[in-house]
């Protein structure tokens, strides 16, 4: 089955392999450039767009990350800090009771 590339699922990805771009029927001339590759350095202005546009989906999905692993530990330290705050809370309970209970051994 001999079917054409799509934009989607092109050929090659050899920017040499690939069919020159040319502009539609249905736009106004002048409106799109006549060929990519006529141009000097069309192809490898081609490749650093690719690349490009790679390196700006790998630094979206680092920044995403970074953002989720600051979320991350500000949560564990919120955590932590509830922790602390009920044990603080548990040994002062606990003074007081020694405390009474001291109290009350010395008034017998």
């Amino acid at each position: 089955m001999n079917t054409a590339g799509t934009i989607d699922r092109p050929l090659t990805y050899d920017p040499m392999k690939q069919a020159p771009m040319k502009p539609s029927t249905h736009e106004p001339a002048g409106s799109a450039p006549e060929d990519l590759t006529t141009t000097s350095g069309a192809n490898d202005s081609r490749q650093n767009r690719t690349r490009e546009m790679q390196l700006i989906q790998e630094a979206l999905a680092r920044a995403h990350m970074h953002d989720r692993m600051h979320e991350a530990e500000r949560e564990r330290r919120a955590l932590r800090l509830a922790a602390a705050r009920r044990m603080q809370r548990r040994a002062e309970r606990a003074s007081m009771r020694a405390r009474r209970a001291l109290a009350m051994a010395l008034m017998q």
